[in-house]
């Protein structure tokens, strides 16, 4: 016999088959999230596609889930500096805030956080800038990767829209 305690981790749960396809509405077409969520999309067996921000929600096919994001925020914030008085450390948050549109359901907006502290050195310049670009980008996979994961979740919370 087998038992099992019925253990599932939270947010886990699939999405209903019928939406496998996923349209991300973004200021601009090109947007780096915009084209990061879309890379990520296969890997949790989605399709994604890129629409215009002038394309009507209304307009996509009834299975798609339609992601709306608004510009992406990158802040830095001080936290330490050198005697010289020069920048020694900075702390990073980028934010993004979106609208997730379900079929037959009540749009939720939702907003994500992710920061990192990055280090600045006077001395190496041009690696520093590289690696604020890498940084950056590691941030931007993590808001799609989380975007993608809190679908489900946020599937079951969407209320119906009754007619």
């Amino acid at each position: 016999m087998t038992f099992a305690c019925g253990f599932t981790l939270r947010g886990s749960q699939a999405l209903p088959e019928t939406l496998s396809e996923v349209a991300i509405k973004a200021p601009t077409r090109f947007a780096p999230l915009a084209r990061t969520l879309n890379e990520r999309l296969p890997v949790y067996q989605l399709k994604g596609s890129l629409i215009s921000s002038s394309t009507q929600i209304n307009s996509s096919p009834a299975a798609t889930v339609v992601i709306e994001m608004q510009p992406e925020n990158l802040e830095r914030r001080l936290l330490s500096m050198f005697s010289t008085g020069q920048v020694a450390e900075y702390e990073l948050i980028y934010t993004v805030e979106y609208e997730v549109a379900f079929p037959d359901r009540e749009t939720i907006s939702h907003s994500l956080v992710v920061a990192r502290e990055y280090q600045e050195d006077p001395d190496r310049i041009l690696a520093k800038s590289r690696e604020l670009e890498i940084v950056i980008q590691e941030m931007r996979d993590e808001v799609a990767d989380r975007m993608i994961r809190l679908l489900s979740s946020q599937y079951n919370l969407a209320p119906v829209v009754s007619e």
